[in-house]
């Protein structure tokens, strides 16, 4: 079975950013090759608006049905609103939290960020698992894209 990676926008804009823009572009091949499933929700959609045209229309270079969809339900909002009153980021980090929200309700493998203030930092994943792990939630992996991609021997 296909690993199912949700995606947030550090991600689609780290395919043109210089630091970032190799080890994302590696990790656009397994998707290419479907080795890999890239989970993407309306809220990436709409946080994409605002960014420059090459990131806007990187992932309409693709097939829309290479993309599993899903969609910011009241669950995952209120999951989200949960990490922000458990302190576990602050209420600025609202985004970031319904992007690890949507990520654990569809129960994805993985969610692959390059946020690492809010998002792929120890901390702050005890901080969501301890939520969802007291929620009844599955523990949410994430990593950046580094750690998703194959390194030849």
């Amino acid at each position: 079975m296909k690993q199912r990676i949700y995606i947030d926008t550090s991600v689609v804009g780290g395919y043109f950013d210089e630091e970032f823009k190799d080890v994302t572009r590696e990790l656009f091949k397994r998707f290419e090759n479907n080795e890999i499933t890239f989970v993407v929700s309306d809220l990436l959609d709409l946080e994409l608006i605002g960014a420059p045209k090459t990131v806007r229309e990187l992932l309409c270079k693709f097939p829309a049905d290479k993309f599993e969809r899903v969609e910011l339900t009241d669950e995952a909002v209120l999951l989200a609103d949960t990490y922000i009153a458990e302190k576990v980021v602050g209420i600025t980090s609202l985004e970031d939290c319904r992007h690890i929200a949507l990520a654990t309700v569809n129960k994805v493998d993985v969610l692959a960020s390059w946020n690492f203030k809010h998002i792929v930092n120890l901390d702050r994943i005890k901080g969501y698992n301890s939520v969802n792990y007291r929620l009844g939630y599955p523990m949410i992996e994430i990593r950046s894209p580094k750690d998703l991609i194959h390194y030849e021997d």
